[in-house]
């Protein structure tokens, strides 16, 4: 004999599926719900506008990315190209929006790096602003991921201004792409978060392992930074000094290359695991590679090839990234499985 329970559930599933929802497994937090901190919605209606929001969010959230990406390879061009200073004032170029007289390669560079930022930075208020809209039928740790991203832009943007009031001194310049790679690390989390994910139960700790590799990668670009903010690499080619600095990043390219290659190997010998962690620790694994020979090819090239170093850089945060999204998605995985464990 059903109990009364089971007679109102099966109710609520009729219900749905009168309404179109064929299956609750189309819905992140049904298949996870102890990554969502939302009870279980009380309407259909209540359940239509959490998937319509987490979506649009999730989305609007993907598209940021991209463009903070793309922010950081143009950032990159910029300093390649010695256009840091093309603007010579902030937050305006020449005193104007638009620079047409000025216009000019590295003008262009630096205007439109401000220009992707300003946007970046609208995005990010408009997150605010949907979370806010949607905070009662979205995770309670939504709204205020996305006030954390709004405070890194917001800083991101300030040392930005920076870098120019202070003539590209490389603390602030070092400064600028360590906030840049957080906000980049921050808006990845949220975004993975809340993609619709199927746990498997089987990752174990490996979240633990990304994220010490991510943590990894992440210095190394610092220090990469360093290198390019000091323009050591051509110091020491040029007159032998700051090669300590070099130094430090060529040999400090070992640690998180060992830590990723270490990750793709326990992930090869995990059995049943999720095809998405195995796509994330590949892609990790064929980036570190990637970037060490354009590493070692910028090297060799003595920094003459620009867009040699452009990819270096950018494939050096694609690398962070596809080890921040692994975590995150190993870190459900296993608090999916520690709810089970604790059910059964």
């Amino acid at each position: 004999m059903k109990t009364r329970k089971e007679a109102v559930s099966n109710r609520f599933v009729k219900a749905f599926e009168r309404l179109g929802i064929q299956s609750l497994k189309a819905i992140p937090e049904m298949t996870n719900p102890s990554f969502s901190s939302v009870p279980f919605p009380k309407s259909a209606s209540v359940l239509s506008k959490r998937d319509f929001a987490q979506t649009l969010i999730r989305r609007w959230v993907w598209k940021m990315v991209i463009a903070t990406l793309a922010l950081m390879a143009v950032g990159s061009a910029t300093r390649v190209m010695n256009a840091g200073l093309a603007c010579p004032d902030w937050p305006l170029c020449y005193g104007q929006l638009v620079p047409t007289a000025q216009m000019n390669l590295q003008v262009f560079l630096e205007w439109f790096h401000r220009l992707d930022a300003s946007l970046i930075g609208l995005m990010a208020i408009g997150l605010v602003g949907l979370c806010a809209w949607y905070r009662q039928v979205l995770p309670t740790w939504l709204p205020w991921a996305s006030l954390g991203a709004l405070f890194l832009i917001v800083v991101q943007g300030l040392l930005g201004g920076l870098t120019v009031i202070e003539l590209l001194r490389f603390d602030i310049v070092t400064a600028h792409l360590g906030t840049a790679l957080l906000f980049f690390c921050a808006l990845l989390t949220i975004g993975t978060a809340l993609l619709p994910y199927q746990p498997t139960g089987n990752a174990g700790k490996l979240h633990y392992l990304g994220l010490a590799a991510a943590v990894l990668v992440y210095g190394q670009s610092i220090i990469g930074g360093l290198v390019g903010s000091r323009w050591a690499a051509h110091q020491c080619f040029g007159f032998s000094d700051l090669c300590s600095v070099m130094n430090t990043h060529i040999f400090g390219v070992v640690p998180p290359t060992l830590a990723v290659l270490l990750l793709v190997l326990v992930v090869w010998r995990t059995p049943a695991l999720s095809p998405w962690l195995r796509g994330l620790a590949n892609t990790a694994g064929l980036l570190v590679i990637a970037q060490i020979g354009l590493g070692v090819a910028t090297f060799k090239l003595r920094l003459q090839v620009e867009p040699l170093t452009v990819a270096h850089q950018s494939i050096g945060a694609a690398l962070l990234g596809a080890l921040v999204c692994f975590t995150v998605l190993s870190l459900r995985d296993f608090q999916a499985q520690r709810l089970a464990t604790a059910q059964s």
